[in-house]
């Protein structure tokens, strides 16, 4: 069908929303991609056939005419917006980047508020990684659509009218809740109304210290903390970052991807005993915190499945510090079960900020290299931080150690990318191994139930909480769509591709240690000090 759009004819398709068609910027503040649109906002308002209509919920009819700038229209996306300002309580609405109603206002011009609401002042719910401020709430339901999506309905809204919030059931705190932690929620919220836990005024006081301060970066963290620094999305920085770090006082940085590699030497044995056993298969992955949280409350019964590897770097008389892309790993760290072995969880917003605070010119920097021997690792170790990259790492080792011979082909395709489900087989030692890969906790309900009910084809599954795996993590920078989070994925293919070693088995010093102090995967020691277990969660 055709309709006109600012007097220009453009052609669409029947079920398409004027948002989905017009050719041109239309501010948008409720709506999300692949949600079904709330049209709560009203900021993207378009005067269609002499009517003020939503354009996000819209859908385009034969000879249809649009105007997205007509004085209609302009003034009153205007006042919805300073009525939405008016709900949020903030001073900085002029100067923070990430708040997307501020951007939005600033754009249209408003640099006051005109209408001040009496509103009730909430206690803000400080979690263990996750704060929750409904003064700033502005109830345009994103929040709560993305926790809907994720199948967890930790929050949702409560009363009516002038007291309608955004909480846990019966007011709880989120700590509380079966909330798990993924950030979702934080990623969706336009208006900072959610946000990490802040700990670097307690790592900047460790740096000031006499104590040994380390750190450790994550894979995801080097394909997108760039974005911070105004370079585009997907842009490698691990030599910058790396400098930044040593600027600000780190004794020793290490990389995750070690510990990655190290997890896929006990994982690929691991899968490899419970084949030849064919006991608790299928087997999940556990690198994902948010994701094991979710089987703790919702499904406990099925915990025999998932892997008992630990992602984690050992802990001496040290002060440890993770950057990561995740907020679950804020409250992973609090674990009974991991003992504590870090002391402090950066998002990659977080670590940004740091360097920023300390005036570090993060673009001019030089290149620098991760300290040896944890900063050798190989491109299995890289590809952790996608959808799909736990399981063709595991499964690069898994059929090379049990096999004797060399995979042709170390990509594994058919689990790449962005869809919300992903399977194959690979045949090891005339055995037909099943695989599945699933990113999105509400996909990974489908699995859980298929185990539940004995109907499981697979024998090795993959889950990570958060779309695109933990590139698109609760701490990673804003915005995180689509488009952004497959270019950061595209950079940590890249970066797999183009290192010397790319199999966790070939990389010397995970060689060297199994050698001189583990023994092997699955031994006594590798177990005590690399394996873990879990709990069984209220719901």
């Amino acid at each position: 069908m055709k309709i006109t759009i600012n007097n220009k004819e453009i052609e669409c398709h029947e079920g398409q929303t004027i948002l989905n068609v017009a050719n041109i910027e239309i501010p948008t503040l409720c709506y999300q991609e692949n949600l079904e649109p709330s049209s709560v906002c009203r900021i993207c308002v378009v005067e269609a056939n002499n009517k003020l209509l939503p354009s996000c919920s819209t859908k385009v009819k034969e000879g249809m005419i649009v105007n997205t700038e007509s004085k209609k229209v302009l003034e009153a996306r205007k006042i919805n917006t300073e009525l939405l300002m008016s709900k949020h309580i903030t001073t900085c609405f002029i100067e923070t980047k990430e708040h997307e109603l501020c951007n939005i206002a600033r754009n249209i011009g408003i640099r006051q508020i005109r209408f001040a609401e009496t509103k009730k002042i909430h206690i803000i719910d400080k979690g263990i990684a996750i704060i929750t401020d409904n003064n700033k709430c502005i109830l345009c339901r994103r929040c709560v659509q993305a926790c809907q999506m994720q199948n967890v309905n930790a929050i949702d809204f409560a009363y009516r009218s002038y007291h309608t919030k955004v909480t846990p059931a019966y007011e709880n705190k989120l700590d509380d809740s079966v909330c798990v932690n993924c950030g979702q929620c934080l990623l969706a919220c336009p208006v900072d109304a959610i946000y990490e836990k802040d700990d670097t005024k307690d790592v900047l006081k460790a740096l000031k210290t006499k104590k040994h301060v380390i750190v450790q970066t994550a894979p995801a963290v080097r394909a997108s903390l760039g974005e911070e620094f105004d370079l585009p999305s997907g842009t490698l920085v691990t030599g910058k970052m790396v400098s930044s770090l040593r600027k600000l006082g780190f004794k020793k940085i290490f990389d995750t991807q070690f510990g990655a590699d190290l997890t896929i030497m006990e994982e690929a044995a691991e899968l490899l005993e419970r084949l030849k056993e064919n006991k608790n298969l299928p087997m999940i992955t556990s690198c994902c915190p948010a994701w094991i949280k979710y089987i703790e409350h919702f499904y406990p019964e099925l915990l025999k499945h998932v892997s008992t590897c630990k992602y984690k770097i050992n802990k001496r008389e040290l002060v440890v510090v993770s950057i990561m892309p995740c907020t679950a790993k804020k409250f992973e760290i609090q674990r009974k079960e991991l003992k504590k072995e870090v002391d402090y969880v950066l998002t990659t917003r977080e670590i940004a900020r740091l360097i920023k605070s300390k005036g570090i010119n993060f673009n001019k920097l030089k290149d620098e290299e991760f300290d040896k021997p944890l900063g050798l690792s190989s491109g299995a170790g890289t590809i952790f931080g996608a959808s799909g990259g736990v399981m063709e790492a595991a499964l690069r080792t898994a059929y090379e150690t049990a096999t004797g011979k060399k995979l042709e082909m170390l990509e594994f395709n058919q689990i790449r990318g962005m869809s919300d489900f992903k399977e194959g087989y690979i045949i090891i030692n005339d055995r037909e191994v099943n695989f599945a890969v699933a990113n999105g906790l509400h996909n990974a309900k489908e699995l859980l139930e298929q185990i539940k009910n004995k109907n499981c084809k697979y024998d090795f599954i993959e889950v990570m909480a958060c779309p695109g795996g933990c590139i698109a993590g609760g701490g990673q920078p804003k915005p995180t769509n689509r488009e952004i989070v497959e270019k950061r994925m595209q950079a940590i293919y890249l970066n797999d591709k183009n290192k010397k070693i790319r199999k966790s088995h070939e990389n010397p010093a995970i060689i060297q240690l199994y050698k001189e102090f583990l023994g092997r995967p699955l031994s006594k020691k590798a177990h005590k000090l690399l394996h873990t277990s879990y709990i069984k969660r209220g719901t």
